[in-house]
């Protein structure tokens, strides 16, 4: 049985949206510890790829289970992803920086895990704004597919960034790289066996078996 939309995207909603109602609870009592920015930063940034990784599994998920309900909360996740990316730069610029842009852009250019993360957040902006139905209209799909791919570049760029940042400990950010790496492999495999499909033949009946 089917599950109505109704039912569907609001927990999820709900669920995508805790992790920001958490943290800014936390920063509203002053629960953020001695560095509030940087536990912001970290944790802002954590969920945006968090998001984004999550978005590039529905797709799988529903090729390997058969499942219906991954692709249509696939669009929301996705925007939750360029969301908690977007938090991110801001508190970076504005809790970091005072939005002070000389620094900012002193900043990116001295550190590449800065430029790199920067890069991400730019790829993630045209998929959100043509993530409608309108939007996949008004481009065709085979267009709105190809543009739509760079997800995938920017979630390898957001593991770079994160591999970048932590320097030391790179334990979470090697998992979110192998999780994207069988990701992708299984889009590949897929597309493979769909290209393949039409030009196999089924064997013709023998007479008499």
């Amino acid at each position: 049985m089917k599950l109505p939309d109704r039912f569907l995207k609001p927990p999820v909603f709900a669920l995508c949206l805790a992790p920001f109602a958490w943290l800014v609870t936390r920063a509203v009592l002053n629960q953020l510890g001695a560095n509030p920015i940087e536990k912001m930063l970290n944790a802002l940034g954590w969920w945006a790829l968090f998001m984004l990784v999550a978005s590039l599994a529905m797709t799988p998920l529903q090729l390997v289970m058969g499942w219906n309900w991954p692709i249509r909360i696939r669009r929301m996740v996705g925007l939750f992803a360029f969301f908690y990316a977007s938090a991110h730069l801001l508190v970076y610029a504005g809790g970091d920086n005072a939005f002070n842009w000389h620094d900012i852009w002193a900043d990116v250019h001295k550190r590449k895990f800065m430029a790199v993360g920067f890069v991400a957040w730019l790829l993630l902006v045209p998929l959100a704004a043509t993530s409608t139905t309108k939007m996949m209209q008004r481009l065709k799909f085979q267009r709105w597919k190809k543009l739509h791919r760079l997800a995938y570049v920017a979630a390898a760029l957001g593991v770079v960034h994160f591999i970048w940042r932590v320097k030391r400990d790179e334990t979470e950010p090697i998992r979110f790289g192998a999780i994207l790496g069988v990701l992708l492999v299984l889009r590949v495999i897929y597309a493979l066996r769909g290209r393949m499909g039409p030009r196999i033949r089924r064997p013709q009946a023998v007479p008499g078996e």
